[in-house]
């Protein structure tokens, strides 16, 4: 192609017949702005800024945290096989240009021009685990729709050995966000959150059982959008707890009705403060006295109070469980450009840590690394082991 400035159209172009005698096009532009904004959408779904993450030298004296420790505990992750159980979403990203606001009425208008998708939900878990080396089974529920193509082909790319039963009744989440300038203007949601029938979840729970033998690590990754009901949850608690199998959750909450606390007996649980609230009913008490309620419902060994920007508050369990210790790590990431999927990137590494025998320390300060470098890209990206690497 040939680019040439839109004053020329109307007249002579010299160049024309060589160009096309060569197979090629001119093309005539003002320089629209959408080309600009195409490739700014690009570099921030692929390239993460390391000078935005900052290490808390403080943190990792307090608890004498080592690189060469570290490294070792990443390394030890290949060698694990996780199971992942949990709502696949699929998170669809347009980038858009903004033309104005309506003149009928106070409304922004904008053209897309670009679109992306991701494997979003218990999909990125599993896809996180896969990507730290992990041999990862993954059971979930979808629709019959092109959105479930999509969602098996992404996670098929990526390795994982999958289980998913179609629910005529559902469509596949997909989650679409409207994007200009770097900021989103708009979510919008296609999913049901009733839960699935008897028959199914029977189906989905016979199928888990049955590779629980070969299983280190157990982690359910809940958006409360019914794949996983209370009986089936509390089935496989009871026979992971049987034979040994730590299990880690976490349970996001979009409406009042998530509740991390129904994910019993857990090694970590990392709800957001507002869904521990919504799990103890408080609403005014302290962090601390928050984390220690929510260990004391759900039975959790360690808790993990994520803050948005202001980090986390780790509450853990010490001294074989007969003393507990209360921490701060701030935000690693002090420049995020998106932050979905955080969540899902601390639980998979801090719990896959933990798996391998990590105190709750050097687990959580690697969590909060893979939740730094997650939410310095646009998009959900599995992380890798050279991703942490480089950061630690």
């Amino acid at each position: 192609f040939v680019v040439k400035g839109k004053e020329h159209e109307e007249t002579h172009n010299p160049e024309t017949a060589a160009v096309e005698k060569s197979g090629g096009k001119i093309l005539f532009g003002s320089g629209d702005i959408s080309f600009s904004s195409v490739d700014l959408m690009k570099r921030e779904w692929k390239e993460l800024d390391p000078s935005t993450i900052r290490k808390p030298f403080d943190f990792l004296s307090r608890h004498k945290l080592g690189t060469k420790e570290l490294i070792a505990v990443l390394d030890r992750m290949r060698k694990l096989k996780v199971c992942v159980i949990g709502d696949i979403i699929v998170d669809e990203y347009i980038a858009c240009d903004p033309l104005g606001m309506s003149q009928e009425d106070p409304t922004i208008v904008v053209t897309p021009v670009s679109q992306e998708k991701f494997i979003g939900g218990a999909g990125i878990v599993a896809a996180h685990a896969r990507g730290l080396g992990a041999e990862v089974r993954f059971f979930s529920v979808i629709g019959k729709d092109e959105t479930a193509k999509y969602a098996r082909q992404v996670i098929d790319r990526y390795g994982i050995e999958t289980r998913t039963y179609e629910d005529e009744s559902r469509p596949t989440s997909l989650k679409q966000r409207f994007r200009a300038g770097q900021k989103t203007l708009l979510r919008v949601s296609h999913l049901r959150q009733h839960a699935i029938n008897g028959e199914l979840r029977k189906k989905m729970t016979r199928d888990i059982m049955n590779v629980l033998n070969d299983t280190d690590l157990l982690l359910f990754a809940d958006f409360n959008y019914g794949c996983l009901p209370q009986l089936l949850v509390d089935d496989i608690v009871a026979e992971c707890s049987r034979k040994g199998i730590m299990m880690a959750a976490d349970s996001q909450s979009s409406s009042q009705t998530g509740d991390i606390s129904r994910f019993q007996s857990m090694m970590l649980v990392t709800p957001t403060e507002r869904e521990a609230r919504l799990a103890v009913r408080d609403f005014d008490s302290g962090l601390v006295v928050l984390a220690e309620k929510l260990k004391e419902k759900s039975r959790a060994r360690n808790v993990v109070i994520t803050l948005g920007a202001e980090g986390m508050l780790i509450h853990a369990e010490i001294n074989e469980g007969n003393d507990r210790l209360t921490d701060r790590l701030p935000a690693l990431n002090s420049a995020p450009k998106d932050v979905a999927g955080a969540g899902d990137s601390l639980l998979t590494c801090a719990s896959m840590a933990l798996a391998v025998g990590a105190d709750i320390w050097q687990s959580v300060y690697l969590g909060s690394l893979a939740a730094a470098c997650q939410v310095g890209r646009l998009g959900n990206i599995p992380l890798t082991p050279d991703d942490l690497r480089a950061e630690i």
